[in-house]
């Protein structure tokens, strides 16, 4: 997962695999080549159609694809892109039915986003709010850092021009590094919708996660952008988020912390059961092998 590139933008063509590749077409028929295996998601925005095969392609080599809104604005459903294990998502699922331990687990990724053990009598609500302040005040910061007008942090989903330059911005900031983390998440087979700090969403667990790493990326990035201006603003901060990723190395860092967050819980992995049952289809390399000998 690390050594993938983090997002790839796609619009108005047809996704599809032709003649074993991997490509967009446009409408005139030129083939772009996308090199699926080494992308982490591709970002399908309106006038994308999807084949069949290159769902199925995208599936084997663990690519995540995520469809969008218009300027990735929005994020409407995402497909799983293989991988997953049952074994992590119990784990994750025990932690988060221990009251105990979900509340270690949300203490860790407090004192992970703001560099300081949170308050030692504080429950996971007290938290909740707390870190609500906290996170209030660094966009007021980072405002001011910039130089860009702020009132909150606000936005219509049914009205998105509506909205000023910084909400937009940052509507399509943190769409990149969901999309880029939900990825890492499925990929380390855990659930995307089994929060600790955020509950009752299909992303809660994304949210969580990301939050530990969006005001070292994203965030920085949207506000530099709408300080400058323009009318290819989200562009910018698509083409700007894909830079931090890199610098940052966030692929590298992703599962790894949510290793060191899940910890925290204090609960082991648990092994699998002894009723569980061996793998019931091999992977393509056997498959392959098998091919060959009966040949």
């Amino acid at each position: 997962m690390k050594d993938r590139v983090s997002v790839l933008y796609l619009e108005r063509g047809e996704l599809d695999v032709l003649d074993g590749a991997f490509v967009l077409v446009d409408k005139n028929g030129v083939r772009t080549h996308i090199p699926v295996g080494m992308v982490a998601c591709l970002m399908l925005e309106p006038g994308t159609r999807v084949s069949h095969a290159a769902v199925v392609l995208a599936a084997r080599v663990g690519c995540l694809l995520v469809w969008v809104g218009e300027a990735a604005v929005r994020l409407y459903s995402a497909g799983r892109p293989g991988g997953a294990r049952s074994d992590r998502l119990l784990y994750q699922a025990s932690l988060a039915l221990d009251d105990e331990a979900r509340l270690k687990v949300v203490r860790k990724m407090y004192a992970l986003r703001f560099k300081e053990e949170p308050p030692a009598h504080f429950n996971a609500n007290q938290l909740r709010t707390l870190e609500g302040q906290r996170v209030r005040s660094l966009y007021q910061l980072m405002a001011k850092q910039y130089g860009v007008s702020w009132t909150a942090r606000r936005y219509d989903p049914k009205d998105w021009d509506g909205s000023d330059i910084i909400n937009l911005c940052l509507s399509a900031a943190t769409a990149c590094l969901y999309g880029v983390t939900e990825s890492a998440v499925l990929a380390a087979g855990y659930s995307p919708a089994i929060g600790f700090l955020h509950s009752g969403k299909p992303l809660s667990f994304v949210y969580d996660i990301a939050d530990l790493f969006k005001f070292d990326t994203v965030v920085p990035v949207a506000f530099r952008v709408a300080a400058q201006g323009g009318l290819q603003a989200d562009r910018a901060v698509r083409i700007g988020c894909r830079d931090m990723f890199r610098k940052s190395k966030l692929l590298e860092r992703i599962i790894p912390t949510i290793e060191v967050v899940l910890s925290a819980g204090g609960k082991p992995v648990p092994p699998p059961p002894p009723e569980a049952q061996p793998v019931a289809i091999p992977d393509d390399s056997d498959l392959e092998e098998d091919d060959r000998g009966s040949h």
